[in-house]
């Protein structure tokens, strides 16, 4: 049995699909749309796997980083929708894709 590894989840190339694409929280496409890390599952310093990450722009980022207007419940549950719309998205663009043989995420290969 394999243990588990306590490591993050780090992929340049994943984080780098968000340029040029609308934000999935508004829509927007003018140019900030970033790949925002959800503020759960970090350390102090550390940040959230790449793979909770959500297609924000400047605007949508800011307020879910720094804003006031959702409590910590909701800022849990929009970056869990957001998530889930910029993984889809990129499900759908053909970005990602699903394999039977399992990947070794710190080689990249099988």
């Amino acid at each position: 049995m394999t243990a588990l590894r306590n490591k993050t989840y780090r992929n340049i190339k994943l984080l780098k699909l968000s340029s040029g694409q609308a934000c999935v929280n508004c829509g927007a496409q003018d140019g900030t749309v970033v790949s925002a890390h959800s503020n759960f599952g970090k350390g102090m310093g550390i940040k959230a796997s790449d793979a909770t990450v959500m297609h924000l722009c400047f605007r949508c980022h800011t307020e879910y980083d720094q804003g006031s207007t959702m409590n910590r419940y909701e800022k849990r549950e929009f970056a869990e929708k957001m998530n889930g719309r910029t993984l889809r998205r990129l499900l759908e663009q053909g970005h990602l894709v699903v394999s039977s043989v399992p990947v070794d995420i710190d080689t990249g290969g099988g």
